[in-house]
């Protein structure tokens, strides 16, 4: 049994492809900061070989845009929970060193969340995210 959990919250604002995007770039940020959140490669009945996939399932929640960040902060709060965000800084700039040097230079309550992946033991994450909705 998983004892740690993830999940993906997206601000329902977002458009489509900008909600994918997040999605896509949380997953990425997730995995390389949890070794343990992706399984081995595996293969086929062929053997054909298939790179390790994510091993927990990822809820993909929605939570309007202006909660986000109050969710981050009450994340903060817990040391045992992990944050990955994507705000408008990143998702305006052309490369990371642009978004970089803006990101040092924009206050935090300018900051505009596009999404949040936690990343902690299950009881943490559902207490913080356990009321919001599924993505559809």
């Amino acid at each position: 049994m998983l004892t740690n959990k993830m999940v993906v919250i997206i601000a329902a604002e977002a458009p489509i492809g900008v909600a994918f995007n997040t999605a896509a770039l949380l997953g990425v940020g997730v995995g390389r900061h949890h070794d343990d959140t992706v399984g081995p490669d595996t293969a086929d009945a062929a053997g054909v070989p298939h790179t390790g996939m994510c091993a927990y399932p990822i809820p993909i929640l929605r939570a309007p845009a202006d909660t986000l960040s109050t969710l981050r902060a009450e994340a903060a709060a817990r040391p045992d929970v992990t944050i990955h965000d994507m705000h408008q800084v990143a998702q305006q700039a052309r490369t990371y060193d642009q978004m970089s040097t803006t990101l040092a230079g924009t206050k935090p309550d300018d900051i505009e969340y596009l999404g949040l992946a936690l990343y902690g033991p299950r009881a943490s994450i559902d207490s913080l995210t356990g009321a919001l909705p599924l993505y559809r």
